[in-house]
């Protein structure tokens, strides 16, 4: 069956086909008699918009491109909703990219987003996409990065200070007693994972009777967090952290679930554990963890707002850095 076109809506409702475009795009146009009259022939027809051309037209789509480090992080769902909420509220739609920690699907979202001329770009980088990004902008399209800060201010971004969240992480374990402090996360190559990293040094540097370790790990999964917490079982017992602080939740369930298998060490008694991002699984774990908390959703709907920002005003916006505090939520894992 061949598909309606304005053609057909126009003949049907006994107008040019320049009057059914006013109604389609500028109602405002258009006698009310007419309006009533053409959507009753899109009504009866079944018509349905092609909007491609006309966004071929206006150089600009009504969508979102958003890339995220991997889709199966809670945290990134969140992110997502929030992105979506904002754009919504703007009659815009999220297209989402999961990069799952390949610079080569990085790049290649980033050249769909900028064939499809999305209205704007949010992206969680893994990689340096610096020059990819400015060249964007330079073609109108507006970035703005998520979950990560730009040290020259070249970019709009909204994140949350991870320095901070992982000093909060360690200088729990300390006040608690723990002296022989784990920091399990990778790859280190990831900036929030060196933020984290940085935090904890920061806060071991303070305490002299207090060591830190680094248990690297190829993937912020729970699978990752499962190999982890078996090297830590591997070892004599007086060789063992006492406390272990995970780069993000996935991987301290994983650490959870190693120990939890073998049963020869009890969280908190023997090792207490905390985590970050305080995704929903945090509370519901076998052992509720005690976590650092970010603003998921609302980092999604602040950075889909910046943008939108960005992209009325133009090559004058000034760029801002929007930063959000960590808050530390204490549950069974490290003895609340």
């Amino acid at each position: 069956m061949a598909s309606i076109s304005v053609n057909d809506v126009a003949a049907a409702a006994g107008v040019s086909v320049g009057t059914v475009s006013n109604v389609l795009n500028r109602p405002e146009k258009v006698s009310p008699g007419t309006v009533a009259r053409v959507q009753a022939a899109i009504a009866d027809l079944g018509f349905v918009r092609n909007d491609a051309a006309r966004q071929l037209r206006d150089g600009r789509s009504r969508s979102l491109g958003l890339i995220v480090l991997d889709v199966a992080n809670p945290f990134f769902t969140d992110v997502a909703r929030g992105a979506e909420d904002r754009a919504a509220e703007e009659g815009l739609a999220v297209l989402l990219g999961n990069t799952d920690d390949s610079l080569a699907r990085e790049a290649a979202y980033l050249d769909l987003f900028e064939e499809q001329r999305v209205h704007g770009v949010l992206i969680s980088p893994l990689g340096d996409v610096g020059d990819r990004l400015t060249r964007l902008r330079a073609r109108g399209t507006p970035t703005v990065l998520v979950d990560r800060q730009t040290e020259d201010r070249s970019f709009s971004s909204v994140a949350v200070d991870d320095v901070a969240g992982g000093r909060l992480a360690t200088h729990h374990l300390v006040s608690i007693g723990k002296t022989r402090i784990a920091f399990v996360g990778g790859p280190i190559s990831i900036r929030q994972v060196v933020d984290r990293l940085e935090g904890a040094r920061e806060a071991v540097a303070k305490h002299p009777s207090v060591s830190l370790e680094i248990i690297e790990t190829d993937a912020l999964s729970v699978l990752a967090g499962r190999a982890a917490g078996e090297l830590v079982l591997e070892r004599a017992p007086g060789d063992r952290p006492d406390a272990i602080f995970a780069a993000n939740d996935l991987l301290a369930i994983g650490v959870l679930q190693a120990l939890n298998m073998r049963g020869e060490l009890h969280v908190p008694r023997d090792i207490a554990l905390i985590g970050y991002d305080d995704i929903a699984f945090a509370a519901a774990a076998v052992v509720p963890l005690s976590s650092i908390r970010q603003p998921s959703v609302l980092i999604g709907y602040t950075a889909v707002d910046l943008l939108l920002r960005e992209a009325e005003v133009g090559d004058t916006f000034e760029h801002e850095q929007i930063v959000f505090q960590p808050e530390l939520v204490v549950r069974e894992s490290t003895g609340a």
